[in-house]
């Protein structure tokens, strides 16, 4: 059996543009894909944070540097430049792999500079 577990996620990622007459998906710093480990063309979810919406699209690399995030075609409803949203990965893993399994969580500020990553979500008491 199979797990559906989080790969990746870029938190707090600000949108830079948001095209509508654009073929559609989220164009992402090549930088930040890689640090995230997130495929050109990979299923995304983006949760924005701003306004509550969420949507599931693709990522497509912008250039390398850029700290573009271009939330495009029908979702730039959903997202405008300046809002900050959550940008999550995820994978299919066997049960046997879940113990040793450890996502990429990257940090970002509200110019998309990466301030940390981490593998784990700290818990907090309650």
């Amino acid at each position: 059996m199979f797990v559906t577990l989080l790969k990746a996620k870029l938190h707090r990622a600000c949108v830079t543009h948001a095209e509508l007459d654009y073929e559609g998906s989220c164009a992402i710093d090549g930088r930040l894909l890689d640090q995230a480990g997130i495929h050109d063309y990979e299923q995304i979810e983006i949760y924005n944070i701003t306004n509550g919406e969420r949507l599931s699209t693709y990522a497509i690399r912008a250039e390398e540097g850029s700290r573009v995030i271009s939330v495009n075609g029908a979702a730039a409803h959903k997202a405008s430049p300046g809002d900050r949203i959550i940008i999550c990965a995820y994978g299919a893993l066997d049960e046997n792999e879940v113990a040793r399994h450890q996502p990429r969580l990257i940090y970002l500020d509200e110019n998309n500079h990466i301030k940390g990553s981490r593998n784990a979500i700290p818990v907090q008491a309650a």
